[in-house]
This record gives C-alpha cells, structure tokens and sequence, in this order.
C-alpha cells in the first residue's frame, strides 16, 4: 500500500506540515499532449499539483488540450522541425523527437531560472547532466520497468561495429536511436526515480538501486467519470487497451474459446494492432465485440460485468483503476500493477497462464454473489486510496523528498 512501501508518503488527510519544502519554479517535460488519454492525463495531473501549489515554471510537451492551466506555462513543441525526418522509420523519427524535447529542457534548465526538473526515462539524458551541473534536483518517472526488465545485473561486452564497416547514414540513423545506454544513464544521474508498481521497484532492486532513491507513486481515476452503472443482465467481459501481445490479448481470447460459455459476451474496447488480428480470427467466436478506440471508455466499463486485463508488462495500467472505479471485479496479473488484491478485487493470475485466465473467467461466470462483493471491494479501494487527489499529493511529497536531497544524486 501507498505509505507502507518504499518511501511514499502517507494517503490524503486534512492535517499537513507547517512547513514544506517544495520547489519555487519547477521544469516538467514529457514526451506526450497536456490532456487527453493514457498518458497525456498523467501528465495533467502531474501539472495540476504544481500550478495549483504555485510552483509550476514551464512545462514541455508535445502538444496542449486542457484549459486549465495556462498556456503561458506550457511550451509546446507541436510544429516542431523533427517533422522534416517524419519519412524514417517509426523508431528513428520518435528517437529523434524524444532527443529534440530533451534538447529544448536542457536549454530552459541552463537559463538557472528553474529549482526542480521533472521528466520521463528516455527523454532526458542532455538534461540530466545539466541538472547535474548546476545541482538542481531531479526527478525520473519510470512508465514500466528498468531497461533490463528482472534480470540480474551483469556485465555487457561491447558489440558496436568498426567504423569503417558502417556508412555514414547508417551512423546518423543510428545516433537517433534511443539505446540503452542512455536510460541507465539517466537512472544513474537522477535523484529520485518514480517507480509505479512494487514489481517495476523490484525490478531496480535486482539492478542494485538503493530504496532511498526508488518513489512508489501508484495513479489514479476520476472517480466522477469512472463509476457504476446498471449491471447486464448477460455475463459481459470486458478488456480495456490497447489490442498487442504484451497486454495479453492473445491468451484472453485464447481462454475466451475454450470456454464456450453460455450468455456471455467479450467486448474489447481499444486499438487492434496488427499483431492481434491473426489470434482475432483463430479464436473468434460469435459472442466477441470488437468495439476498437473510444473517447469514453467509461460508458463501456459502467455496462460491464468483469474486466479482464492479463498484461505481461506495465508500469501500473490506468484501466485497472478506471474498471476498478466502475465497480468491477478483474482477472489481471500482478504485471498490471498493484491496485486489485488476489481474491478481494479480483483474480490474480500468471501472465501467459490461459488455464487460469480460463478458470477465472468460469469462476466469476458462475458465481454472481462473488462479482457483487469484489466488485463494491473496487470501487471502495479506487475512492479510499487511488483518486487523483492521492496521486498530487503523494507526487508533492516526492517532489519534497527530491528538494531535500538537493541536487546531490543517490548513486
């Protein structure tokens, strides 16, 4: 729990210190929008606790689409001149975006008129080492895990090409390319790095990163928005996302078939990419609704009776908090975040485990009393703990911790 791990801070409360140390002019860049979806709401949220603070300096990001904040403290870089390049290849271009946003922070931080700068791995190395410099405090949000994944630290030989074996357009390509080295870098420059989940902590923890310097900040929903509706009358799950491998949905509708259940439905609601239409149509049956992107997922979630999330890899995935919001019991991975708790929330289950996605779907089917009760446990946990009110707060105690430690990064 947020308060319990790690070093977060305790949950909203009416009481707060006489004096807190925080920031005067903040830098925030990120490689997204100002409002919208996914994404571009973390970044909303996170500006909305320092402009209503009194401390947001500028942000940087890629476009504006709240109204809000004023477009004075925000730089967007939406006509930016990386768009000439937008012809190479998708990891190039969003390579050399990323770079371009770092370069543009770099040059704000070096004016000395910010005292905090807050970013996102791989969009912040040149900006890092200004900080580093000039000893202001910096912050690091991790949107999944470290670049290594578990894996146990070890050493890597160095497998670069000789020189004269690469042409120089390879090697310009090639300096767009966000490598790996640059995200452990920037894990090494940082003062404080923003860990969503206690499985992406733990996955820092396997690379030798000390507790002091990992922040647990889980998200959070609008509770407003994301609420109950009418339960239907036919057992209907539900999965929320975008339609890729990494997210599960390949052993969702893998379990889906087995299943063959009787007055049930599966809507998936979310971009379908590529790669899912070959499982779309090995496992299809008639009881599927391919519903694809909507604007308001929440009238999707209010309809539904589960919610089926079997992801292999997030930071800590909003849909688990929005379903979560709506009322609904879900079948995830401890993958997904740690929002649902196995057997109060929902169903944990291993990732590419379609027997047991399989038996928990069969579970809930047949047990309704069950969905009632995980179901009201949701929603109470999502309103008692993960608004987005927790989230500012708790993000104002990182931003706390990062100002004492003054610039000095935490090897």
């Amino acid at each position: 729990m947020p308060g319990k791990t790690l070093n977060a801070p305790a949950p909203v409360g009416p009481a707060s210190p006489a004096i807190r140390t925080l920031p005067r002019h903040l830098l925030y860049s990120i490689f997204a929008r100002i409002g919208g979806s996914g994404l571009d709401t973390d970044a909303f949220e996170t500006l909305r606790a320092s402009y209503r603070a009194g401390f947001l300096g500028k942000a940087i990001a890629y476009d504006n689409r709240q109204k809000e904040i004023p477009a004075s403290l925000i730089r967007s870089l939406r006509w930016h001149p990386v768009r000439l390049i937008s012809f190479l290849e998708r990891p190039y271009y969003y390579g050399a975006k990323k770079k371009y946003l770092d370069w543009i922070a770099a040059r704000h931080l070096a004016t000395g008129r910010y005292d905090l700068f807050h970013s996102w791995s791989g969009d912040c190395l040149r900006s890092l080492r200004v900080a580093k410099e000039r000893r202001i405090p910096s912050i690091v949000e991790i949107p999944t895990w470290h670049r290594d994944g578990r894996k146990a630290r070890v050493s890597r030989p160095d497998t670069s090409q000789s020189a004269s074996s690469v042409s120089a357009l390879q090697k310009w390509k090639a300096g767009l390319l966000l490598d790996r080295k640059r995200f452990i870098e920037e894990y090494r420059l940082a003062d404080l790095l923003v860990v969503l989940s206690e499985t992406a902590a733990d996955t820092f923890r396997a690379q030798g990163f000390p507790e002091e310097k990992l922040f647990y900040l889980p998200r959070g929903a609008d509770v407003e928005r994301f609420k109950p509706g009418q339960r239907p009358a036919k057992f209907r799950a539900i999965f929320t996302g975008a339609l890729i491998k990494r997210k599960g949905i390949h052993h969702l509708l893998e379990a889906w078939h087995r299943l063959n259940l009787p007055e049930a439905e599966l809507w998936l609601v979310g971009s379908v990419h590529d790669e899912a239409k070959p499982f779309l149509e090995q496992f299809w049956r008639d009881n599927i609704r391919v519903v694809g992107f909507v604007p308001d997922p929440e009238n999707y979630l209010s309809q539904s009776t589960v919610h089926i999330f079997p992801s292999q890899w997030e930071g800590s995935a909003k849909v688990t908090y929005e379903a979560a919001a709506c009322g609904l019991p879900q079948i995830t991975t401890r993958e997904a975040g740690d929002l649902v708790r196995d057997g109060v929330e929902g169903i944990i289950v291993q990732p590419g485990d379609v027997d047991a996605i399989a038996a928990a779907i069969e579970h809930l089917h047949t047990h309704p009393e069950i969905v009632d009760q995980m179901g009201s446990a949701a929603r109470r946990r999502v309103v008692e703990n993960f608004t987005w009110d927790h989230f500012r707060t708790r993000l104002l105690g990182a931003y706390e911790l990062a100002m004492q430690i003054q610039g000095t990064p935490i090897s």
